[in-house]
């Protein structure tokens, strides 16, 4: 199977759990392409769920043609029809969907069925594997294998390992049970690009360190997307606009080929807040794939539009560069609690 082509860089990848409000109203995703001056390339939607028996596959706490999701799958309609790519994110802290995975081969085919339907159904264009639980490296390279037989190239296959688990193979330092290196090694053809974690100690943007570190070790410059939390009520390792931006410029000059940037998540992201989340995808275009009014970004059908006077005042971060702030290491991770989608109970 022929390696499949690198997307335009830098991507620009936000993550969607949380797509209602606690009054229940919907969190709309659409001002990412109503908005001007934003340019995001990927949208993850999480977090999808393999529970038990086989073919019990829930977005979040609820089965996914619930009607609470309406609006959201129409959305996603709209942002595809726009040029944004629309993955599903399978996994994450929510544990067991790779365990059930990573099972004998009749078992694998009870669960893996059902998503495979589930995928189809909703015209995915990819899923990011974020493997939070021990899985074997057969188990990983099956499931890859699989998807891209059945999908083709063309699918977009990512995962979402946090940043220590590419700078070293110590399983301490991984929440994944397999070698990162080692899967690169004998899939990275079909994997598209690394959603990184580098947040709640697992890693630390307020510098390039660990991107330099682990290009140092081999990994392509463009499979690497850096990933943030964009609020620190998000989790621990936040890092200020002023410092970012600074790191983001110097690996955009250091590495033409730097992967981009991912955001966890879309609710809440800081400048704007629950209000106004779409603002911090208007940060990142500015400093990763800024175009001339009015033009085609390349990879996507979106135009770039002119900001206001009153849209540059509610969001200085977009005009002003401050002095490097000194910032202390990323905290040990720790448990924290905030609203989204994925916490509430049933």
């Amino acid at each position: 199977m022929p390696p499949i082509p690198p997307s335009p860089t830098p991507r620009i990848v936000i993550y969607y759990q949380t797509q209602h409000h606690p009054d229940g109203s919907s969190c709309s995703i659409l001002p990412i392409i109503t908005e001007p001056n934003i340019a995001v390339t990927h949208v993850n939607l999480a977090a999808i769920h393999l529970n038990d028996p086989p073919g019990h596959i829930t977005l979040n706490n609820h089965v996914p043609h619930d009607h609470r999701y309406v609006t959201l799958w129409a959305e996603l309609r709209v942002l595809q029809a726009s040029g944004i790519k629309v993955l599903g994110m399978l996994g994450g802290a929510g544990k067991g969907s790779f365990t059930r995975l990573d099972l004998d081969e009749q078992t694998f085919e009870a669960y893996y069925g059902p998503l495979r339907d589930f995928v189809r159904e909703r015209g995915l264009d990819g899923l990011d594997l974020d493997v939070e639980e021990p899985m074997t490296l057969a188990g990983i390279i099956r499931l890859i294998d699989r998807l891209k037989s059945d999908f083709g190239d063309s699918f977009i296959i990512t995962l979402a390992p946090v940043a220590a688990a590419l700078m070293s193979d110590d399983p301490k330092h991984n929440l994944s049970g397999f070698s990162y290196e080692a899967l690169e090694v004998m899939r990275g053809t079909q994997i598209a690009w690394y959603n990184t974690q580098f947040y709640c100690g697992w890693g630390d943007l307020s510098k390039t360190a660990g991107y330099d570190f682990m290009v140092a070790r081999g990994y392509p410059q463009h499979k690497i997307v850096i990933g943030m939390v964009t609020n620190p009520s998000n989790g621990s390792g936040w890092v200020p606009f002023e410092t970012f931006q600074e790191v983001l410029i110097t690996l955009k000059s250091r590495y033409p080929g730097f992967g981009g940037v991912m955001g966890w998540e879309y609710f809440n992201s800081l400048p704007g807040d629950r209000d106004r989340p779409w603002e911090w995808a208007t940060f990142m275009t500015k400093h990763l794939r800024a175009a001339t009014p009015g033009s085609t970004v390349p990879g996507t059908s979106v135009q770039m539009g002119s900001a206001t006077g009153a849209q540059n005042k509610q969001n200085p971060f977009l005009l002003v560069d401050r002095d490097l702030k000194t910032k202390e290491e990323a905290p040990l991770p720790k448990i924290f609690d905030y609203y989204s989608d994925g916490s509430i109970e049933e």
